[in-house]
């Protein structure tokens, strides 16, 4: 039994997690019998150098799944094989931020108890995302859901998502070419979400003189949201450009800064307090994804943003309904006292 219990300290799924997914699996492929004896708690805590804490709560969710009984003096034993599970999924982020927390609990919250996570970040490496995606596309999983952003490299991503199955593929956030037609995604429509956020802010926008998007090299947004800046500038014949370094930049009063990367908006800030200058009088600002934080700094900043809650439900629906959809995902504009 202890040979069936996989714990990988590369993965974020909680060890306690990995545990029941073990156990579960074992279960489902005919590994373990009824009335079969678990490893003690014991056992488990010096095999895998865990705390007492991770393995009981491990147990506590077999029983509270009726999967276990715990026999007083004797130990747990198998007590159902009844069980299946919905899905078991090889989750992989490029990251763990704010927003991605929001996609990873709608996504589990959605899917619920009885669907298995293994939960993998990849820090926007190439080399990391390559690893990860060849040591487990041969695993027993029911669905491989996959973010692909990277800081640099990248360019083969496909080739390596090409091995795995489409018919268990779902490509989360962001749609790469190449990727199988057959598999599902849920994505963001970078170019047009800002071409169409920009034109419902167009009015508050003209009376400004520029529009500059501060748009860092070394960054995994995707190129197409820069497309869609150019598009509407060009279209609605706005003044623009675009900064590579907001710390060294010039800044210039009456023009509107957009940024990506959380970073450059606190540079933008400090750099304008230090002007003595007046968001939504002085200079505009429009910030790249939602944050509580958004709502309160400097009375309210502007934000174009994707809905992440609504990305991580949907792909778990798409899980759980057995779906092959293409689904963009929602965008929206949340005008405050910035602009």
């Amino acid at each position: 039994m202890i040979d069936l219990i996989q714990i990988n300290e590369y993965s974020k799924t909680p060890k306690y997690q990995q545990i029941v997914n073990s156990v579960v699996a074992g279960l489902e492929q005919g590994k373990i019998k009824v009335d079969e004896k678990l490893p003690s708690v014991n056992h488990m805590l010096i095999e895998f150098d865990i705390s007492r804490d991770t393995v009981v709560r491990a147990y506590d969710l077999l029983k509270e799944m009726g999967i276990i009984t715990s026999v007083p003096g004797k130990g747990y034993y198998l007590q159902s094989t009844n069980f299946k599970q919905k899905a078991r999924v090889f989750l992989l982020f490029n990251k763990l931020s704010a927003h991605k927390k929001l996609i990873y609990d709608a996504f589990s919250t959605t899917l619920g108890e009885e669907a298995a996570i293994d939960f993998f970040i990849y820090h926007n490496s190439f080399r990391l995302f390559k690893q990860l995606v060849l040591d487990h596309k041969d695993q027993p999983y029911t669905h491989f859901v996959i973010i692909p952003h990277f800081l640099e490299g990248g360019y083969y991503a496909e080739e390596i998502i090409q091995q795995i199955s489409p018919e268990k593929l779902i490509i989360l956030d962001k749609l790469i070419e190449g990727v199988p037609e057959e598999c599902a995604a849920v994505y963001q429509d970078f170019a047009e979400d800002i071409f169409i956020a920009l034109k419902e802010a167009k009015k508050l926008l003209s009376k400004y003189q520029k529009l500059r998007l501060i748009f860092p090299p070394y960054s995994y947004h995707p190129i197409e949201i820069l497309d869609g800046f150019e598009k509407f500038c060009a279209e609605y014949a706005f003044g623009y450009d675009v900064i590579k370094d907001i710390g060294v930049a010039e800044l210039k009063k009456g023009d509107v800064y957009i940024n990506l990367m959380e970073d450059d908006l606190v540079t933008l800030i400090k750099r304008i307090k230090l002007q003595g200058w007046t968001a939504g009088k002085d200079v505009g600002i429009i910030s790249y994804n939602e944050t509580p934080l958004k709502e309160i700094l400097l009375d309210g900043i502007t934000v174009i943003s994707t809905d992440f809650a609504k990305l991580g439900e949907t792909a778990a629906r798409l899980i759980l309904e057995n779906k092959k959809e293409r689904i963009a995902n929602d965008f929206r504009l949340v005008l405050r006292r910035s602009l």
